[in-house]
């Protein structure tokens, strides 16, 4: 392939790339693509705002889909909830994890321009340990939680921070545990069921692959969207079906 093939190749992948957004009814008006590259190798940078996690999500699969793509560089950001600056948004993450009754064993750092900071430590031998830190409103996430189902429940407190852009969930599983779709759908039972806005008892959950699929019958609309926000946080949830109904 001659130089110009490759030219015209990844001329017609960015004409493509932005077709498929632009056609996207989740991203909205609202949706901002700052620079969008395409590199030889077919992976594609993106970088940009869009108004929600189900936005973000929804963009990253349908360009991955894309015929010649190999990955992506995923710059993203989520159009925050609420102006707060990085300290405010480490301050709320930490505090959300130290009020989770299922990381009482777990110890809680926090890393700013200063180092690292214990913030909650445990007195007996901890199971764990999950340090937080804040870069322009993207939330980094790592260390050492005991299951994957901690691991999903602590990115998903970070996203429940009205001025965070992004989460970053590095942290490790020890011991390892192999995942699949019984370990997402455990996950967003207890998600919905730690979100004090939405009624977990009538919403039932399948998923297939990384598909969820929410059934169920709730009060109103509000807690009908509550429960799909809460599932699309969920980390390796990457479609969402929601048929909850509401009650008439």
């Amino acid at each position: 392939m001659t130089h110009s093939d490759v030219e015209r190749s990844i001329l017609k992948m960015e004409q493509t790339v932005r077709s498929v957004l632009r056609s996207e009814p989740r991203l909205g008006p609202s949706y901002h693509l700052e620079e969008l590259k395409i590199e030889g190798d077919g992976v594609v940078l993106l970088r940009g705002e869009v108004p929600d996690v189900a936005a973000k999500k929804t963009a990253l699969e349908k360009v991955a889909a894309i015929p010649g793509v190999s990955g992506i560089a995923d710059h993203l950001h989520v159009a925050p909830a609420a102006q707060m600056g990085d300290k405010e948004i480490r301050v709320h993450t930490c505090n959300g994890l130290i009020g989770e009754t299922g990381f009482k064993s777990l110890e809680i750092r926090e890393r700013d321009g200063n180092g690292d900071k214990l913030i909650r430590g445990v007195p007996l031998d901890p199971h764990g340990s999950i340090l937080v830190e804040v870069k322009q409103g993207l939330v980094i996430l790592n260390g050492r939680v005991p299951s994957l189902v901690s691991k999903r429940l602590a990115g998903v407190i970070a996203w429940w921070v009205p001025g965070v852009r992004d989460v970053i969930n590095g942290l490790e599983v020890d011991p390892p545990e192999e995942d699949g779709p019984s370990r997402i759908a455990d996950a967003v039972r207890i998600v919905l069921e730690k979100d004090p806005f939405v009624n977990a008892g009538q919403i039932k959950v399948g998923v297939r692959n990384t598909l969820v699929r929410l059934t169920g019958l709730v009060s109103n609309e509000t807690e009908r969207q509550a429960a799909e926000r809460d599932a699309w946080m969920v980390f390796s949830v990457d479609s969402v079906v929601n048929e909850i109904a509401v009650r008439p």
